[in-house]
């Protein structure tokens, strides 16, 4: 019984890390081709400061490659450690949002825990192996 409830977790993980592939993959591409959009949308960025491309076309990148981290792990399962990678980064950016949110220096705190904190936590989630998979 076991093994069949390890086998649909891993099904879901890999479901859970497609979808937040796409997300990031998609945040990131924004990030890259249209910055100023993305600053003037995302709720929070510019109370940050000014509208910086070059960091804003940075941070896109990591985006696209935790995107390809998540995505591998949604596609090969073994790939599991392209996907931690990728949750690193994403979980580094949620911890730092919840530093901001604990300190009282978030005025969207709502929109970052959904947007940011809990992507992070999910992204880690299915990135890491199951049981099963740990020697795969």
């Amino acid at each position: 019984m076991p093994s069949l409830v390890w086998a649909l977790e891993a099904r879901m993980k890999r479901w859970i890390a497609g979808i937040l592939a796409l997300f990031n993959l998609a945040n990131g591409l924004v990030m890259l081709s249209a910055g100023s959009l993305w600053w003037s949308l995302v709720p929070g960025a510019a109370d940050t400061g000014p509208f910086n491309p070059h960091l804003v076309q940075d941070v896109g990148i990591a985006f696209i490659a935790a995107g390809l981290g998540l995505a591998a792990r949604a596609l090969w399962p073994a790939w599991w450690p392209a996907a931690v990678a990728g949750a690193a980064f994403l979980a580094g950016h949620g911890l730092l949002h919840l530093v901001m949110i604990a300190g009282g220096h978030d005025r969207h705190a709502a929109s970052d825990l959904v947007a940011v904190v809990l992507p992070a936590a999910l992204a880690l989630y299915s990135a890491l192996p199951n049981q099963g998979e740990r020697h795969a």
